[in-house]
């Protein structure tokens, strides 16, 4: 079984220049694994200059041709699993749908506080929030239409630390069928995890890091009190707790695909950056 590590740092889904950085760093707290290779999906640094919104999304043709390396880079290493480095949460679409191709009865656990099933008629216009909605086909045209596989399926579908949802966000899950529960006071439980994960050969797993508590994990886009997005809020896991849930996830069923996204350490960009501004760093 062939396994890589995608690197992936995708800002412009996001806005934000950190999650270049915080990809990026993620390479160096992954466990060290040499029978995993890094595979890098080229994204141009940030530069610093504001990009356009074309057709509702911001950056749409920089976001696309993101897509369109990644899976062009997944083509060609044509792994059995993978590891992806991200970024924001438009990570997962390139790998998961080349996985959703490769194994029949896939399903897929959504760690997140939010759905990302926006579409460009709500309003906001960062393509990360839009990425579930495109793997279910019901997204922006553009990005589905990268797609080769099937869609995936409302009962494809289980959330795990979904929080309070915007009106159009709980429509467009009502209308399309998907199971749910808003997790603010009881998560999911180990019975309902099983349940789901015997129903399927193989689980794709996408870890936003945004649904951990920003009171007691910090580098987390909720952390930073600057920082409004669409006018949701932060998660409440628990590293602890998200612990139990991911051991129980990957003890019970064959995780093939394994996205962690959203990794904001804005201490740490802070500091990289006062840092580069001085002579002996860069001379």
């Amino acid at each position: 079984m062939k396994t890589i590590r995608l690197l992936y740092p995708d800002y412009v889904s996001g806005g934000l220049e950190t999650y270049y950085f915080g990809a990026n760093l993620l390479t160096h707290i992954l466990p060290v694994n040499d029978k995993q290779p890094i595979i890098k999906v080229e994204i141009a640094p940030p530069d610093g200059t504001d990009k356009l919104i074309t057709e509702g999304i911001y950056a749409k043709e920089e976001v696309l041709a993101g897509i369109r390396k990644a899976a062009g880079k997944i083509e060609a290493e044509a792994p059995d699993k993978i590891i992806t480095i991200g970024g924001n949460c438009m990570v997962s679409l390139a790998p998961f749908d080349y996985l959703h191709r490769k194994y029949e009865n896939t399903g897929i656990i959504w760690i997140d506080a939010h759905p990302d099933v926006s579409t460009v008629e709500d309003g906001y216009p960062n393509a990360h929030a839009m990425v579930l909605g495109s793997l279910m086909g019901y997204g922006d045209n553009a990005l589905s239409d990268t797609m080769k596989s099937e869609r995936f399926k409302a009962n494809e579908i289980l959330y795990v630390g979904l929080q309070h949802l915007h009106d159009y966000q709980k429509k467009f899950l009502d209308d399309r069928g998907v199971n749910y529960k808003i997790q603010d006071e009881e998560l999911i439980s180990k019975e309902e995890l099983l349940a789901f994960t015997k129903r399927f050969s193989h689980i794709l797993v996408h870890f936003d890091i945004d649904a951990l508590d920003e009171r007691l994990f910090h580098s987390t886009y909720f952390a930073n009190q600057e920082l409004v997005g669409d006018g949701s809020g932060g998660g409440r896991l628990t590293v602890e707790k998200l612990t139990e849930i991911l051991q129980c996830i990957t003890d019970n069923s064959e995780v093939v695909g394994f996205t962690i996204a959203e990794y904001l350490p804005f201490d740490e960009h802070r500091l990289h950056k006062m840092l580069a501004g001085i002579n002996i760093f860069t001379e």
